[in-house]
């Protein structure tokens, strides 16, 4: 395994620890179809997630979700018509972005992890 995956990995499992202790269900993690992948697809009573993880060392450059652009954007909302049109659900789905910044990447002690909600339409 190569050590961006390694990290990439690192990022999801943390951002999917979070997303539970923010009361979210993780459904799937690393989903991914021929339009493109979906970091995590997590749920609550509301909403349905699809979730970008961006694992930073810092934003010094720029922030984390700004790497979500409008071409990442719409490989996203295309994969999570998939998604959608083979499971069935009442919540509302809404696009989310996960910054974490690890300036010791994985050797991080305390990671900081930022949650945009509704990052996109």
């Amino acid at each position: 395994m190569n050590l961006h995956r390694t990290a990439g990995d690192w990022g999801e499992a943390l951002a999917a620890k979070y997303l539970k202790r923010q009361g979210y269900r993780v459904l799937e993690r690393n989903y991914a179809c021929r339009f493109g992948e979906i970091d995590l697809i997590a749920a609550n009573r509301e909403f349905l997630v699809f979730v970008e993880v961006k694992l930073r060392r810092s934003d010094a450059f720029a922030r984390a979700s700004e790497f979500v652009d409008w071409r990442k954007q719409t490989r996203l909302r295309t994969t999570a018509e998939l998604w959608l049109s083979q499971h069935e659900t009442e919540l509302q789905p809404r696009f989310d972005v996960i910054e974490i910044y690890a300036p010791e990447g994985t050797e991080t002690k305390k990671p900081i992890i930022n949650h945009l909600e509704d990052a996109f339409q």
